[in-house]
């Protein structure tokens, strides 16, 4: 039988209650709201709303969140499905890696490619797709070494802190 969310290198994990620090601290650091499109910080009340709710199928909240493990069992990071459509088969997804060190180590690459082959092996989808902001090279990397290929650019899409940003929509068709 096939693994869909685990290979030698990182496991694909449901959220658990004592994520919630990791959480809290990942989505409030402005580091990363650009990227997340956050604009105001989370409470720890809000997320725990948010973990509580995790249970629901995937038909039923059109999102799943998994927590990225590496092989020695620390949590580095997320990967998110959104805006699930089942009837056209379809969804987007959103990847992080928190922290400076663990990325260019092939943690996101392993995680990309795990959800790939469940999203195709297991729900059955036709085709996901990626938004990446124009200057973020190493995402766009990522995402086109899995074979996803850029479907159009969305100018000044994003309102940044510098100015206006483009945003490149990637997908992958399963086929």
């Amino acid at each position: 039988m096939k693994k869909y969310l685990s290979n030698y290198k990182i496991t694909l994990r449901a959220i658990e209650p004592e994520d919630i620090d990791l959480l809290y601290a990942w989505e409030n650091d402005p580091e990363i709201w650009e990227v997340s499109h956050t604009l105001v910080p989370f409470s720890k009340y809000i997320l725990a709303l948010y973990i509580q709710n995790a249970d629901k199928d995937i038909y039923e909240s059109r999102q799943l969140r998994l927590m990225i493990d590496t092989s020695e069992g620390k949590t580095i990071g997320a990967i998110d499905l959104f805006d699930f459509e089942p009837y056209h088969s379809r969804a987007g997804i959103g990847l992080l890696i928190h922290a400076k060190q663990d990325r260019s180590k092939g943690y996101a690459s392993a995680a990309l490619d795990l959800l790939i082959s469940y999203c195709f092996g297991k729900l059955n989808l036709h085709q996901l797709y990626a938004n990446i902001e124009t200057s973020n090279l190493v995402s766009l990397a990522l995402f086109e070494k899995q074979g996803f290929v850029s479907c159009g650019t969305k100018k000044e899409w994003l309102m940044t802190d510098t100015g206006w940003k483009d945003e490149i929509m990637l997908q992958l068709i399963n086929g």
